[in-house]
């Protein structure tokens, strides 16, 4: 073969190699909706009132609820008609890898959306907002002053846990960080008087405490230690389908529904914070 021959036919090669790989990488997940009619959504069953399995073991909480609803938008929006909703069981160790290894299309538990995550996943709009603070038994400390020589539980791996020690080490406070596997274990602990106090996102501590063998001993602190803007991960870099479902979001926001969505997960008798109102009210994105 020619030089010039061979030259051509190898250009041949690399042409042909790099149109499928577009071709892969245009193969996103809104493709794969299309083909598939089935969203596969991740779930936690540990972490009550936003992701876990209720009483006849069905999946529940918010961001369930919410994901249910991204689902029914993302087929209306897309044109596919119905879509099916199949879900995959995750715990804190391993939500993000159910992402990343393709397991499973949205991450529908309260994740806090940070630029460390980012560089694992990509995030929707904001879905909620929490912040972290502290749930005592009787008489226990209620402030980070009167932690010092405590035991403190929280749970493994979160950004909740390292936000505790952070901000114990930035004030000076020699306590002992307790990590529990699941929300009900910390809970357990702090019954049991194992640990003075269990911190966590305050929407998690309040359904923990109304969930505990002695609620009335259990007292949740006025104060927040942390700021945690949830949203929903998805693959990183794929900008089609972080659209399709942030444009879902924003219809859920704008047309009210989110209100709905709220009451089924906290009760009706329990009113959204301003906070939370104003952040449904500027995440509403406009077409």
């Amino acid at each position: 073969m020619a030089s010039n021959s061979r030259y051509l036919w190898a250009l041949s090669i690399v042409a042909t190699v790099a149109a499928c790989g577009l071709g892969s990488a245009a193969a996103g997940t809104v493709d794969k909706l299309k083909q598939d009619k089935t969203l596969r959504i991740a779930y936690r069953d540990d972490a009550p009132p936003f992701s876990f399995t209720d009483a006849i073991g069905e999946p529940a909480g918010f961001m369930v609820d919410l994901c249910r609803s991204v689902a029914k938008n993302l087929a209306a929006g897309l044109g596919l008609g119905d879509l099916k909703v199949d879900y995959v069981l995750v715990n804190a160790a391993n939500r993000f890898d159910a992402i990343t290894s393709g397991k499973a299309d949205l991450l529908c538990e309260p994740t806090s959306a940070t630029l460390s995550r980012r560089e694992q996943v990509d995030f929707s709009i904001a879905t909620f907002i929490d912040g972290a603070s502290l749930l005592v038994s009787g008489e226990g400390p209620s402030d980070f002053g009167a932690l010092a020589g405590k035991k403190i539980g929280v749970l493994a791996g979160t950004t909740t846990e390292q936000s505790l020690r952070d901000t114990l080490a930035s004030a000076n406070i020699n306590a002992e960080v307790v990590p529990a596997k699941t929300h009900e274990e910390g809970l357990a602990m702090l019954d049991q008087g194992t640990i003075v106090a269990y911190f966590g996102d305050r929407a998690i501590l309040a359904y923990l405490a109304s969930k505990s063998s002695a609620p009335g001993k259990l007292r949740l602190a006025n104060n927040y230690f942390s700021l945690e803007p949830y949203a929903l991960a998805l693959a990183r870099g794929d900008s089609d389908f972080r659209l399709a479902v942030d444009r879902a979001l924003s219809q859920i926001y704008r047309s009210g529904e989110i209100g709905a969505i709220f009451a089924h997960s906290f009760g009706s008798q329990t009113q959204p914070s301003d906070t939370l109102q104003t952040l449904y009210l500027i995440s509403a994105l406009p077409e």
